[in-house]
Order: structure tokens, then sequence, then C-alpha cells
């Protein structure tokens, strides 16, 4: 496949129109819809978009490679367009934009087309090739400019291959010659399509700038690409890691290993390699943790607050599989105790098995909390710290036996590191597991057990005594979180607390309130697209049918794409509504019997009138969300205008 077959000239813009990033964006996507190369354009739409969120895909010096990999695209396709005056993409220097080759990628097996996308993403960095297509007048001269460098770029791979004819000679004249110092680098972006690809070109440039062998190993979308060998690893100065995602680390070890996100790679690569040969770098150190994330791992390191808040983000979303399954489980033995009697084998099983996969959510909270801090050394010391919780610290004890597992193993890392190498296997064997759980259980006997029992006891107790406006009040906020940012930090807030007093007191109130909060807003816009359709599109009222199935479900995820799409309308309307749902369980004291299920825990609610009050619940925040929606969404040609 060549370029000329993935650069349609039907898609090309010589006189680009947009003057914003938005609506270059809603330009871009349209032109693609219009030649039929995707299915919905609001979905390819917010497939940009999304990818903007990650980092912007203007890369300065005047170019941008806006790109998406979604399942709306019906095939491979790239658009050139120019806006003779540029606009401000947000691109990495500050400066305005004026070329744009935007990739539609299809999200599926079929990766023949990234090969040529890489071609493209490295011909941008080339020198010349910029300015030659901001003085294009028609398609066929942009294609002249792609031979134009294409030629090129074949005479490069020419010169700098051994072919079969000449690896004597070559092999002959490199014995004679001093040999190179040799670097190796890792790049890998979000989508794998273009970044990656530019950041090879941008770092192998100036490797032979530098007069340095380099070898880059490419994680994209097609897979892995120049893969580093063991050996290349061991020959290296330095590594160079340049990436948006999870690389393989281990292989490391040992080594000294530059860590930044892949846009230096493109912007920063001379900077990068001259580092690289002064041996400025940290010598990395594996822990047997076969892939980091290095977009939050680069030498920009995270604030205190965003180490924590991931630590904790860590532990929960380990914890959710034990909620989800658990709870329904539970809540299905209910079922079969009404019907059938706490002697029946059916109840006794389910019931079983809910309870003890609940009994697991502080220990798994807490072990993996630590192991987010300490790696998989504090996985144990702390899940026993969340045990020893459970049995009277409770959730927020768990929580911070999590971290104090975590931090004590980092601690014993840091005093062991000069251990002569005969002992260094006892390090992960016999020294980890043993010191570990042994500073970790006295801290929380001495110290965490004895205050946050207290702690847990005195909030038990204030939760327990609440009533009338106080529980309304709290329930509301509580339904309100889980709609402002469905499934981020607030939301997920929200579930902790009410998930640490369910399974601390067994109040089921504010579980409940947070589950009817969950699942107002895919209802309500759901409700929405049924009730004011000349406000949605075709595509967004597809919808429907799914919302309606993922809101009754407890499943909140359904309502994040119009929420991102349209924030200033859909946040406000569904927070509302949760919040009213929030009070509405809160002033009739609906109980939960299980953390999750949505209508699924309706059978199982200790009386009719308990499973009534939560429908209503729903029932009116869904549709006062709606409401309020319909009145302050903009028509589809309102948000094109």
């Amino acid at each position: 496949m060549e370029i000329k077959d993935l650069l349609k000239k039907e898609l090309m813009l010589l006189d680009f129109k947009a003057d914003n990033k938005k609506d270059a964006i809603e330009e871009l996507a349209s032109k693609f819809y219009e030649h039929g190369y995707v299915n919905s354009k609001e979905e390819f739409a917010d497939g940009l978009r999304a990818r903007e969120e990650q980092g912007s895909t203007a890369l300065g010096d005047g170019v941008a490679i806006p790109h998406s990999k979604s399942k709306t695209v019906k095939e491979p396709a790239v658009l050139f367009a120019r806006k003779n005056d540029g606009l401000d993409y947000e691109a990495l220097d500050g400066e305005d934009t004026f070329i744009f080759f935007a990739i539609a990628a299809p999200d599926g097996e079929n990766n023949l087309h990234v090969e040529t996308l890489a071609e493209l993403s490295k011909m941008i960095m080339k020198a010349g090739f910029v300015d030659d297509l901001k003085k294009v007048n028609s398609p066929d001269e942009v294609y002249q400019v792609i031979d134009k460098y294409s030629e090129n770029k074949e005479k490069t791979v020419v010169e700098n291959t051994y072919t079969s004819e000449t690896t004597t000679s070559k092999t002959e004249k490199i014995s004679n010659e001093s040999p190179k110092d040799l670097i190796v680098a890792v790049t890998a972006c979000p989508n794998g399509i273009a970044h990656t690809y530019m950041a090879q070109e941008g770092l192998e440039e100036a490797a032979r700038k530098a007069g340095v062998d380099i070898k880059v190993e490419t994680n994209g979308s097609d897979g892995i690409k120049n893969k580093l060998t063991d050996e290349d690893i061991k020959n290296a100065k330095a590594v160079i890691i340049t990436a948006d995602k999870k690389v393989e680390t281990d292989r490391f070890d040992g080594k000294k290993v530059i860590q930044r996100p892949v846009s230096d790679g493109i912007r920063k690569a001379d900077e990068l390699v001259d580092r690289a040969l002064k041996g400025d770098a940290s010598i990395f150190h594996s822990q047997n943790n076969a892939s980091e994330d290095y977009a939050k791992s680069s030498d920009d390191s995270q604030t205190i607050w965003q180490k924590i808040y991931g630590d904790l983000m860590n532990g929960i979303s380990h914890m959710l599989p034990f909620v989800i399954g658990g709870g329904i489980l539970l809540a299905l033995s209910f079922l079969f105790e009404r019907f059938m009697g706490d002697s029946s084998p059916v109840f006794t099983v389910l019931n079983d098995l809910g309870s003890d996969a609940m009994s697991f959510l502080i220990p798994i909270l807490a072990g993996y909390i630590a192991m987010s801090i300490g790696d998989r050394p504090a996985l144990m010391p702390g899940m026993v710290a969340g045990l020893m919780a459970s049995r009277g610290a409770g959730f927020i004890g768990g929580l911070i036996g999590g971290f104090v597992a975590g931090y004590i193993i980092n601690f014993i890392k840091k005093i062991t590191k000069n251990l002569p190498k005969s002992v260094e296997g006892l390090k992960p064997m016999l020294i980890y597991p043993v010191l570990g759980l042994l500073l970790t259980g006295l801290v929380m006997y001495l110290v965490v057990d004895p205050i946050f029992t207290g702690i847990n006891t005195a909030i038990n107790n204030w939760l327990l005594n609440l009533s009338g406006s106080n529980k309304i009040l709290l329930g509301a906020l509580l339904g309100a979180m889980m709609a402002i940012d469905m499934g981020g930090p607030i939301n997920k807030a929200a579930y902790a607390f009410a998930i640490g007093v369910f399974t601390d007191t067994g109040i089921g109130s504010y579980m409940a309130a947070v589950m009817v909060g969950g699942m107002v807003p895919p209802i309500a816009i759901a409700l929405a697209c049924t009730l004011f359709k000349n406000k949605f599109t075709d595509k967004e009222k597809e919808t429907k049918i799914t919302n309606f199935i993922l809101g009754l479900s407890f499943i909140t995820e359904g309502a994040i794409p119009f929420a991102a799409s349209e924030p200033q309308s859909v946040i406000p309307s569904v927070a509302i509504g949760s919040a009213i749902a929030g009070a509405i369980v809160g002033a009739f004291n609906v109980q939960s019997p299980a953390p999750h299920g949505g209508v699924f825990v309706l059978p199982a609610m200790s009386s009719l009138n308990q499973a009534l009050f939560f429908l209503l619940a729903v029932a009116v925040g869904s549709i006062v969300g709606a409401l309020i929606l319909g009145k302050l969404k903009k028509r589809p040609e309102e948000k094109i205008s």
C-alpha cells in the first residue's frame, strides 16, 4: 500500500475554513463523513477530541496530525488540509498550525495501512516537506511533494540497507572504523498510529547528526517492530523511552534509562540523544513489573496528591469485581430466601459465595493500594493490613493500612539496596515478605487499629443516628456526586464512602442513594432522546435502548459520550436529577441489600414499599434530568453553526 492509496484527492482541503480547534475538528469529521469514510461524523469527531485530550497532535513547526482509531471508520484514509493564514491548534511550540494530515483508522485486526501511515509520519519530520506543502495549488501538486520526499526516503533506505550483494564490503568497511556508541530506544503512543513513528524518525535523525548508532523499537497499533534484543540492550550506552502507554521495562534492569513522553521524541530528540551520550540518566531497577505506564512516570514527577489518588484508584479498581460479583449474588440469595426460606440450598450457596466475595473487599483494597506504591512485594503485607482493619478499623483503616504497607516496603528497599550481591536473591523470597509483614503488622496493631477503630465507631454511630433533613441532604449529595464526573474521582469518592458504610455497618441507605444516582444519567439521556428528538442526532438516538439497559443495570458509562460532547448542558441536567433521586431514597430511608445490581436488587429488598420508593426515586430523577436536558441542549445544527 502506497501513501497515495490512503491520501485521497476528495479529502483534500487546500483552503481550510475553520478558525479554531473546535471548528477544525468538526470540519475534518464532516469531510470524512461526507465522502463515506466514516459511519458517524459525531462518533469520529468524539474520537478526535478524545485523542487531543491525551496531548495535542499539533507538533509545532506548523503541522498537526489529528487522528482517531474507531469502529465508526469504514476504511483507512488520510485527509490533507491547509489553512493559509494558520489557526491556533494548541501546538507544542505555541505557534499557529498551517498543515493538517488527519488520519482515520479502523479499529480492527487489519493493520496493513499502519506501515504506510508510519512512512507518512516520518516524512513529516523531513526538512522542507511542510514548507513545500504550503506552496501547493492543487491535489496533484500535493502528490508531487509526496513523491519527491518518498524518493528521498527510498534513496536513504537503499544507501543504509545491507543487501546480499554488499554485506561483505559493508562488514569490511565497518571493521576498519572505530566502533560507535549505541543507544537503544522505545517509542509508543496511545493509538500507535502517528506519534510512535514520528518519535522514531526524530530519534534516528538526532542520532545521525550526533554520529551515534541507534536502534528504535516501535510499539505501534500493528504490534512491536524492530524489537530490541538482549544483545542490543547489553551493548547500549543508555535507553531512551518516549512513550505515552505501557511498555515492557524489566529488560532494562541496571541500564541508564531516560523516560519521557512521546512528544519529546519528536520535539526534543537532539536533547534526549545528547543526554544519553553523556550518561545523564538514572539507573533503572526492575521490580519484576513487566510493564509500567510512562505516560505517568516521566522525569517530571507527579504531585503528591496525584500519586495518592492514583494509588487509591488502583485499590478501588481491583476491589470492584468483588463488589459487583459478591453484591449481585447476595441480592439473588435474599430473593431465594424470601420464596424458599433460609434453609434452601440455593440460598445457602449464593449467600455463602456472595458473603465470601464481600469479605475480600478491604483486604483487596489495601493490598492493591500497597502494590501501587511498593510493587509486588507490598501486595501481601497490604492485604494482611486490610484483613486486620476489617476486624475493627473498617474501610478507612484498611485504606490507611494499604498506604502504610506500601511505604514500609519502599523503606525496606531503600535500606537494603546496598546489600552484597550474594544475598540479593533473599530480598523477594525472605526479607521483603517477613520484614514487610512484621513492620506493617506492628504499625497496624499499635497505631492504626487503636485510632481508627474509635474513629470508625464514631462515624458509624453518627450515620446510624442521621435522620430527617440531614439524611435527605446527604442522599442528595451522594446522588449528585455519582453524576458529576461519571466514573471519575468524585464518583469514585461517593461510591467508596457508601461501600465503606455498607461493609462496616450494613446500612444500605447510602448505598441506595449512590445506586440511584448512578442509574439516573443514562436513563435521563435515553428519555431526553425520546422526548426531544430534534435535539439529538440520529446516531445519538440509536443509543436509547442501550442507555435504558445500562441505567437500569447501574452502569453510568453510557452517559459519558453525551457528557463529553456537550458537558455544559448534560452534566448539570443529570446531576440535578441524580441529586433528587438520592434525596428521595434518603427521605424514605430506602435500603439497598447489596452494593451493586441496579433494578436487580429490587426483589431482594425488605418490603414492597422499599422497592417502589427506589423505583420512584429513579423515575423522578430521570424525568427531571431529561426535562432539564431537553431545555438546555442545543440542536445539532446549532452546535455546528
